[in-house]
Parts: C-alpha cells; sequence; structure tokens
C-alpha cells in the first residue's frame, strides 16, 4: 500500500510514525489466525486484543448478525426496548456471582468503567450519602480511556497529557507486583495479601463516609498481568463491606472464561457489588459492553420517591444495548456453553504455564508471571531505551508468524480458548528466538 493511502487514519495508542513507515497490514482472520496482506498467518496470541477467545470468523455469529441486521438493525435505547437485549442481559445476570443480576449496556470497556463508577456514586446519593463522592483506585490499573476511567487508572503514560484534568476526590492504592517476592510465580502468589490494607489506611485518612467505590481488576491485564496475591482480593472485599464501600471488580479482560470460569470473580471465590464487561462478551466482533449490578443497587433507584413515569438515572448512551450487538453476544455466549470453552481454557491454563515459565533464564527475561489463560513475560529495558527491547520482540514475532501483545517491556499473552497445546508451544518458542535475537541501537 503506498504509505499515501495511510494518512487520513490517527491510529490508537500506536507509533503512528513508525507504522506509517512499516505498516502491518491485517487481510482476514478465521480461528485462532490473522492473514496479512501478503498471505502469511500469524497465532493471535492475545485473542484479538483480548477479546476474540472463540476465534475469528465464527459462521454462527457472523449468521446471527446478518439475521438481526435485516430484522431490526438499530432500536432505540431510550424509552423503548427490543427482545434481543433484554434475553442478552438475562443470559448475563445467569452466568455472573449470585446477587449481581441486573445489566446496564454501553458500548466499551471505558463506557462501562464510566457507568459503574457514576452509578456508584448515584447509589449513595439515592440512598441519602450524597458525601461519599471519593473514588478509589490502583497504581498500574487500566480502566480505559474515559475521563472516569484514567481518574482511577494507574498507568502514567495514559494519565501524562491529561493531568489537571482528572476528576476530583480520586486515590489510588499501590500495585501488588513486588518482584523480590514474586518474580516467576506460578499462579497467585503467596506473598501480598497485606497490601489490602493500605485501604484502611485510605479509610483513615479521607473518612469512610466521603468513599463511595474501589476499583480493581481481579487480574491486572493491560500493564502486563499482575497476578493478586493469595487473600488480597478477600480483604479488599471485608474492609469495603465494613466501611459501606462498593467493590467494582472490572472484569473487561477476565470476563468470559479468560480465567476458567464465567468470571473472574467466581474463579478467585470473590464476589463484588458491580462487574464491569465488555470484549469478549460478542467475542469482539461488535462493540458491547456493561456493567452487572447488585439487585439491591438497582432497587435503591426504583424505590426513591418519584413518579413511576421520572427516569431513575440519567445516564446511557445512543447505542445502549444495540439489538445487532445483543445478537452477537447470545450466540457467542451460546458457543462458550456448547464447546465447553470456560472449560477448555481452565485446560489450557497449564500447557501455557509450562511453556512460557520455560523462558526463565533466557537473556534479559526479568519475570515470567500466568494466572488462567494469561501470561507475562519481563523483559530487562535495553540501557536508556525502555520499550524498544519489547518491540523489536514484536516486530521479530510479526516476522516469523506470532502476534504478540507488548505492553512497556512486557509480553502478555491472552490466547484464543480454542488454541492448541502444539501451538502454545509454538508461541513460547518463537518468544524464545525472538528474546535472543533482538539487540539494542
Amino acid at each position: 500500500m503506498n504509505p499515501s493511502d495511510l494518512s487520513a487514519y490517527w491510529l490508537p495508542f500506536t507509533s503512528n510514525r513508525y507504522f506509517k513507515r512499516h505498516p502491518k497490514m491485517l487481510a482476514s482472520a478465521k480461528g485462532a489466525y490473522y492473514r496479512t496482506e501478503d498471505g502469511r498467518e500469524l497465532f493471535d496470541c492475545i485473542s484479538g486484543m483480548w477479546c476474540c477467545p472463540i476465534g475469528h470468523g465464527h459462521p454462527k455469529i457472523a449468521e446471527a448478525i446478518r439475521r438481526q441486521a435485516e430484522t431490526l438493525d438499530y432500536s432505540p435505547a431510550f424509552q423503548l426496548g427490543n427482545a434481543a437485549t433484554f434475553r442478552l442481559a438475562e443470559r448475563i445476570a445467569e452466568l455472573a456471582p449470585a446477587g449481581l443480576d441486573r445489566v446496564f449496556f454501553g458500548n466499551s470497556g471505558s463506557e462501562a468503567v464510566d457507568t459503574a463508577l457514576k452509578i456508584a456514586l448515584a447509589y449513595h446519593r439515592v440512598r441519602g450519602e450524597a458525601g461519599r463522592f471519593r473514588l478509589i483506585g490502583r497504581e498500574r490499573a487500566y480502566h480505559g480511556v474515559g475521563f472516569g476511567g484514567i481518574s482511577v487508572g494507574g498507568m502514567a503514560a495514559n494519565r501524562r497529557a491529561y493531568a489537571g484534568a482528572m476528576l476530583p476526590g480520586v486515590d489510588h492504592l499501590p500495585h501488588t507486583w513486588n518482584p523480590a517476592q514474586m518474580a516467576f510465580s506460578r499462579g497467585q502468589p503467596t506473598w501480598g495479601a497485606h497490601l489490602a490494607e493500605d485501604l484502611e489506611r485510605l479509610v483513615a485518612l479521607h473518612d469512610a463516609s466521603t468513599i463511595a467505590a474501589v476499583i480493581v481488576e481481579p487480574v491486572q491485564g493491560s500493564t502486563g498481568v499482575l497476578v493478586p496475591p493469595l487473600g488480597y482480593l478477600e480483604r479488599l472485599r471485608e474492609i469495603c463491606t465494613r466501611h459501606g464501600i462498593l467493590l467494582i471488580f472490572d472484569e473487561v479482560i477476565t470476563g468470559f472464561g479468560r480465567l476458567g470460569a464465567s468470571f473472574g470473580a467466581q474463579r478467585l471465590g470473590v464476589v463484588p457489588d458491580l462487574i464491569t464487561f465488555a470484549k469478549g462478551v460478542t467475542n469482539g466482533t461488535i462493540p458491547l459492553g456493561g456493567v452487572i449490578v447488585r439487585g439491591d443497587i438497582y432497587e435503591a433507584f426504583m424505590s426513591a420517591e418519584a413518579p413511576e413515569y421520572a427516569t431513575e438515572l440519567f445516564h446511557g448512551y445512543t447505542y445502549s444495548g444495540h439489538p445487532i450487538a445483543a445478537a452477537a453476544g447470545l450466540a457467542a455466549l451460546d458457543l462458550y456453553e456448547q464447546e465447553g470453552l470456560f472449560q477448555r481454557a481452565r485446560e489450557l491454563e497449564p500447557v501455557l504455564e509450562a511453556a512460557v515459565h520455560e523462558l526463565r533464564g533466557e537473556p534479559g527475561v526479568a519475570d515470567v508471571r500466568n494466572f488462567g489463560l494469561t501470561a507475562g513475560v519481563d523483559l530487562e529495558p535495553f540501557p536508556g531505551q525502555p520499550g524498544l527491547r519489547a518491540f523489536r520482540v514484536f516486530e521479530h514475532g510479526f516476522q516469523n508468524d506470532q502476534l504478540f501483545r507488548v505492553t512497556g517491556d512486557t509480553i502478555a499473552f491472552g490466547p484464543p480458548f480454542i488454541s492448541t497445546a502444539a501451538e502454545l508451544g509454538r508461541m513460547a518458542e518463537t518468544l524464545r528466538a525472538a528474546i535472543r535475537a533482538v539487540r539494542p541501537d
């Protein structure tokens, strides 16, 4: 493609200058593979962007989208409903932990997070606790790119350009990764549950009566797969319950089987008050996200002293509960169930674990960690060139038929649930070759 043909599009989270000199164009996708314009097949090491665990081009999802587009292509989201969206909400509620049985739809993980934060703030207000305005996030967290999400998020590069424009009243817990105590952990680290006690410090600092919610990812994905220590989430749950603080799990990555269960909450045995979701709900085919809410939180809005015709929550999107997205979601949920894909992810977990931990001892490998069908491999940065080592590993992988995911100097893995053990083995061996091959400037 002529570089001039690429000038109109500003790519997100991309080194645009480099890309437009060295474009990498995908032409098609099927199963666990992308196909490039020159006909090469790339193994999809990260399920698109954590969002295509069923693989690409599944005919049942495509057919569901086609049928819905021909039947009801758009339904206004305000004051009107459609059957597909109500059915999808019911199906999602059935998969969620007991008690979380109300679903509010948006279009992405970013919108899901901002929705959850707004619900939390509004919930306390309708209960007469409007003084609960503070939101607590965590260092190194990724909660999307809305102003709410970057405010509670903790990835510095995502916040730096917008300093001074964050939500007021936000504070952060420390992240849980400590290489001196946790390096090369398999599954949940045994050290670190005490890090949850920092929430008590924030309660003492700000007073519990001012704190609305705490939001955390069960497993921090975009920052490089940081796995929660044993007992850590349980302790957060206890502290939030004692002080009347809502606990939000951001499960945009961990929802729909990534940890071998419907949601990370079930795999980890901790039930939050709200769960955000997106990505895997439609297998990445149509944008869709949302929030699963505890039933009594929903009822607090419904029991407000206002006439029945009054709107209870002034929030929503033009495309909330879009019928085509709902149809894609219903088809995806059918496939997860019919093909046993959540169990398949659990069965592949030890295969991925063994493959990535074989990289220990390779030059520049600083850490390897895994949980569910996720893994992160930390590389030591080249001196004075942070990010370059992983970027060159990505380039090497691309030329050798593997589509790696890079975040800083970490290679993150979240392969499709339909992957084979042989494919996961080749993925790790290609990474080994790339690690040995790359050099600094």
